[in-house]
């Protein structure tokens, strides 16, 4: 009976050994599951921030510009953009709540409206734009006032209502007769492949209204200009008035990088981002001319959109490093004349991504006040570095990389150090440059030694009568 009992009591201790064993397992269990969920919900929503570029609100005539230009904004939406439709005249538009932005872009595709709904107007586009907003306007000849004075306020002047752009050289043969269908040529587009897209030799079709530049705005850029034929006036009127653009002055499609790196672009055709535009076959209407089965304006639209949403052209630094050469940590404070290498990490977004950015024009300045020492950034392997010497001259100077260049945003880092003079034990016993002074000091002392012996030697002769 006894020893039934002892095989009755070890039993229950092997079960309940067993069952803690076993609810340990299963704890273990869990908590790796709950780091592969953590780590997966940390990838989808990394995932999620490389793709998604920020809400967007986009602003209708009509909501039937959803589907005459379902391309365009489907392309949007397969990047990851999360679209909002309304029409600009809704009620229940609002841009700002609480202080805070609700949508990180805006796209006007609303050429005619006379008066935003809600609590949009021309002071909240533009504060919209002041806090770093991005902002894709879209024009025809059909333009109301609040458009206008947007451009206005972004340095670019359009074209009165029921204007267009005119070029009887350079229009589709498909342009009913008067000749306000333009045929773009790729030569007439801004250099520079970031807000461009790569080259092409397909023309582009555009019918819409005309802009002019700010002359006094540096910030303002000419995108897509009309040819040196093309002009902007009422199509149905003989000319009475010097045109409000003529030739390469006429604006097609303009953008503006402001200084704090927000970004606009204004086109003066709506039909421009259509699908009827994306398919069409161009040809000019000029003898000889080449046909193409489809024109440049899906590629440029998508370019332009990658550009000033900033899915294109975005650098960042990452990490900044000096220190003297053969060291590895900064001093607390330099000495004049001493060797210095100075790195820093330059990335730029491609694709949802940060690669190291390309580049062979990157300067370096020491700065105090002015730059003592101005050179190239040499590319090593991910990061730029360079070594040179310091100045001999002590003080509180500056690390500065200050890079600025067409398409990209503005690159700035500085980084501040201290520089001091040498310390008594560091100067040298005898200074090279100091020869000719130590060898007047020593000819002095053997003048004066040589004198001194003439001097007490000499015996003066005695006077005779």
């Amino acid at each position: 009976m006894a020893s039934l009992v002892a095989v009755m009591q070890t039993n229950r201790s092997s079960s309940v050994f067993s069952r803690r064993n076993q609810a340990e397992a299963m704890c273990r269990r869990f908590r790796v599951l709950d780091k592969r969920a953590l780590v997966f919900l940390s990838l989808v929503s990394m995932l999620h921030c490389a793709l998604a570029d920020g809400k967007t609100l986009v602003l209708l005539d009509n909501l039937n510009i959803r589907d005459t230009h379902s391309i365009f904004f489907r392309s949007l939406a397969d990047r990851g953009f999360d679209l909002t439709f309304k029409t600009a005249d809704d009620p229940s538009l609002s841009l700002i709540k609480y202080g805070q932005f609700l949508y990180d872009h805006l796209i006007i595709f609303s050429p005619s409206v006379e008066d935003f709904g809600g609590n949009i107007n021309l002071e909240t586009i533009t504060s919209f734009i002041d806090g770093g907003g991005n902002v894709l306007v879209a024009a025809s000849s059909d333009i109301g006032d609040p458009l206008r004075e947007l451009g206005s306020e972004c340095g670019i002047e359009f074209d009165e209502e029921k204007t267009a752009v005119i070029d009887h050289h350079n229009y589709d043969v498909s342009d009913p007769g008067e000749h306000t269908l333009i045929v773009a040529d790729p030569e007439n587009l801004l250099k520079a492949p970031t807000i461009v897209g790569k080259p092409t030799n397909k023309p582009v079709l555009f019918k819409g209204v005309g802009m002019v530049a700010d002359p006094e705005n540096p910030l303002v850029l000419d995108i897509l200009t009309g040819s040196s034929t093309s002009y902007s006036f009422f199509p149905d009127r003989p000319i009475t008035q010097y045109p409000h653009a003529v030739g390469k002055n006429t604006l097609l499609i303009a953008g503006l990088q402001a200084r704090n790196n927000a970004r606009v672009v204004f086109s003066g055709s709506l039909d421009f981002f259509s699908d009827a535009f994306f398919n069409s076959g161009v040809q000019k209407a000029t003898p000889g001319s080449q046909r193409h089965e489809r024109t440049g304006n899906m590629e440029l639209a998508e370019a332009l959109a990658r550009w000033v949403f900033k899915e294109a052209g975005v650098l960042r630094v990452g990490a900044v490093a000096h220190h003297r050469v053969g060291e590895a940590d900064p001093p607390a404070a330099y000495t004049i004349t001493d060797l210095v290498e100075y790195s820093v990490v330059i990335e730029m977004l491609s694709e949802g991504r940060w690669v190291p950015f390309d580049g062979d024009d990157i300067q370096l300045e020491f700065v105090r006040i002015d730059p003592f020492v101005r050179t190239y950034l040499k590319k090593n392997g991910g990061k730029y570095s360079v070594q040179f010497k310091l100045p001999d001259v002590y003080g509180v100077f500056q690390f500065k990389v200050d890079y600025n260049r067409l398409g990209y945003t503005h690159l700035y880092s500085s980084t501040q150090v201290s520089v001091r003079p040498l310390q008594h034990t560091q100067y040298e016993r005898f200074i090279a440059s100091a020869y000719p002074y130590y060898a007047s000091v020593f000819s002095m002392m053997a003048g004066l030694f040589l004198f001194s012996i003439v001097f007490l030697h000499m015996k003066e002769k005695e006077k005779t009568d």
